[in-house]
This record gives structure tokens, sequence and C-alpha cells, in this order.
């Protein structure tokens, strides 16, 4: 029997594998390219998370999450792209299952280009202004998404309390202080970065789902590239 993970976090893996959102490369010559340039024996791509079943399982982990955090938040802010249905799903979510202190969290989202008519300005739904707000987001690869979040909540007068993602990859990004992207915005703006899932519940997961020559790759993945 499998411990060191909740329920939530099982069902989000299997979810993920079935969906193939999460999906692993049999050898060194089929890894995956990542942006960073590395080569990866496992991809994640939470796009596709894209049916409704998909969509409120994937909802019900990051609202579980939050809610066991137990941070104090007004506004659930995703950038553009992924993190706009992200919020608005896990807004709801939240609504749903975490009782009536959540229910009247809001969300909110930026535009690529401000807007020059209507309403106007690059935020789309709840405002920023005074509020502390939890920025919600797929991945944390160097951080920069989340950098520009935090700018655009910044210059709209809002307080970032936290992030979530779906997946702490757990990788150095700096050689020199042997930080992850996670563990680096963490330090830089003093506030938490929550998880669904990391690499070492992925690999705790896996431990009886696929080969040990595959366990073995992932395992030297992380050797090489693992945060302290």
């Amino acid at each position: 029997m499998l411990t060191g993970l909740e329920d939530y976090q099982k069902n989000f893996l299997d979810l993920a594998i079935e969906s193939n959102a999460l999906k692993f490369s049999k050898s060194k010559e089929t890894d995956f390219k990542l942006k960073s340039g590395r080569s990866s024996p496992y991809f994640f791509n939470l796009g596709l998370f894209s049916t409704g079943k998909l969509l409120s399982n994937l909802a019900t982990a990051y609202a579980i999450a939050i809610m066991q955090s137990d941070l104090k938040f007004e506004v659930i802010f995703g950038p553009a792209y992924k993190g706009i249905p992200l919020a608005a799903i896990v807004c709801a979510k939240l609504a749903e299952i975490g009782g009536t202190k959540y229910e009247k969290i809001s969300y909110s989202f930026n535009r690529k280009e401000a807007k020059d008519h209507g309403e106007g300005g690059m935020i789309v739904g709840a405002t920023l202004e005074g509020k502390n707000v939890l920025i919600i987001d797929d991945v944390m690869t160097a951080g920069t998404a989340i950098n520009e979040a935090f700018e655009i909540i910044a210059s709209n007068k809002g307080n970032v309390v936290g992030c979530i993602i779906a997946l702490d990859r757990q990788e150095v990004i700096n050689k020199e202080t042997s930080e992850s992207a996670t563990q680096a915005v963490s330090k830089k703006y003093g506030i938490p970065v929550l998880s669904i899932v990391n690499l070492t519940h992925i690999i705790k997961f896996l431990e009886a789902k696929i080969s040990g020559e595959e366990r073995a790759r992932l395992e030297e993945y992380r050797e090489t590239y693992g945060a302290c």
C-alpha cells in the first residue's frame, strides 16, 4: 500500500497518466526536450486535463491542497493563458467543497494586451487592489511567468500571499545556490509555494506501475538535476 501520498494526490496522478498529461519516455533517445534545454524522461502537460471529468478532479486536487495550507486570501489570480481556466474552476470548487469560508473567494486574470474600450485595463474579474492574492498555475520551470504575475499584481496594488502549482519538478535552476524554481520564488518573495504533487511523489507512486529501468531513469534524472 502506498504511503506518503493522500487519496487526492493518487487520484490526480492516476488521471494524469490516463489522460497522457503525464507521460514517460522508454529510452534516452525518446526523452522529452524541455524549455530549459534539458532532456527529461518524463513530461507533464496540464492542458490535456480537458474533459469535464478531468477538470472537476483537477480542481478538487488544487482545492484540497489549498485548504490544507490554510492560507488566507481573497482572490485567486491566473496568469494568461493556462492560469485563466485554473483560477475559474478552482474558485468554483472551493465554494463547492470548502465551506462558507471559501464562498466569497473571487478570481481574476490578466489580458496579454490592455483593452482600450468597455471596462478597459489588463485585469478581468475581481479587482486586486487591497486584496490578498493566491497565484495559480500549472508548473514552475524557471519562475519567469510567476515573476511577471507578481509584477502585474503589484502594479494593481494587490498583495501576493502564496502560489500553487500542479507539479513541482524539484529541479535546480541556480547551480550556485542549488535552488529549485519554487524554492527561489518562495525565498525571493517570502511566500509559500504549494503544489499538488512533486517529482518525489511521482517516483513513489510509480513504484509498482513502471519497469525498474524506467524508474531508475527517473531517479538518475533527480540525482542530476534535483534541488537540495
